[in-house]
């Protein structure tokens, strides 16, 4: 029998640190399988599907540019990634192949690690961003209750996502000083902010007292945003623990173990993003 077999579709991959993250899994759980990059062209993803059963994938993660382009291969898609519009991971239940959505499990998950017990209290956030990442935030916001606004430049597509996700409210930029004196919550689901990039400009003395301000963006990992929000006393969360938390039901998925995202293992990732991205 051949060992299990995992792997991360885009293209191109050879960025991605999820084989370094289940990697460690494996080896933590004294599991003989393997995680590996598979970079598939857009016009190879057929192919790819094709030969799928006899290759013995157990499943794998979706990056860009197929999140949406493998649900036609895909026997179902889950409740999350139906109403996100995109798959990030696969897996076979019984025959059948299965598509789902971790993006906001991933978010829940780091928020839910670094502050604990935040939802007791918050009940209104105010994410900037109309792209992957606010759908994510969105969605997982939405499932714990709170009320949620959403700012962008482009307004339209704001209010294009507050109308897919309904229940909440699209805004443009403007709309931000007003929406932050009543926010529990600040969300930056842009890449303003990441390394090469413009930061993120926005007025944090209008930002209710106590609320949480967290960058999914996590390279470099303390953003301006979350330096200038630490040092006005703000709890923050950067972005790396949503790439680590998405990953965990994967790995249940294919290999059966649910694992830990321990302390060690987001040291080793800090390491390899200083190491790899100077800057950071």
């Amino acid at each position: 029998m051949t060992n299990p077999r995992a792997f991360i579709i885009g293209h191109p991959v050879a960025h991605s640190r999820s084989p370094m993250l289940h990697g460690y899994w494996l080896k933590r759980y004294g599991i003989a399988g393997s995680y590996e990059l598979a970079d598939v062209r857009p016009d190879e993803l057929g192919d790819f599907f094709a030969t799928y059963r006899e290759s013995g994938w157990l499943g794998g993660n979706v990056t860009v540019p197929h999140k949406l382009a493998v649900i036609p291969y895909l026997d179902r898609i889950d409740d999350a990634a139906t109403t996100m519009g995109a798959v990030n991971t696969i897996w076979w239940e019984g025959d059948e192949l299965v598509g789902g959505n971790t993006d906001a499990i991933g978010f829940l998950g780091n928020l839910d690690e670094l502050v604990p017990g935040w939802d007791r209290e918050a009940r209104a956030a105010v994410i900037i961003g109309a792209g992957g990442a606010a759908r994510a935030a969105a969605y997982g916001l939405k499932t714990r209750g709170l009320s949620v606004d959403l700012c962008n430049r482009t307004v339209s597509r704001a209010k294009e996502l507050a109308t897919h996700f309904g229940g909440m409210s699209g805004h443009g930029l403007d709309a931000l000083p007003e929406l932050l004196g009543k926010a529990d919550l600040l969300v930056n689901a842009t890449s303003l902010g990441m390394l090469g990039n413009d930061p993120l400009k926005v007025e944090l003395s209008m930002l209710k007292d106590g609320a949480i301000v967290y960058d999914v963006i996590y390279v470099p990992l303390e953003t301006r945003l979350l330096k200038d929000a630490k040092a006005r006393g703000h709890r923050t969360v950067d972005g790396l623990g949503m790439l680590l938390h998405q990953g965990v039901h994967g790995f249940r998925h294919w290999f059966g173990q649910t694992p830990e995202v321990t302390e060690e293992l987001r040291a080793m990732i800090v390491e390899d993003i200083r190491a790899k991205t100077p800057g950071a």
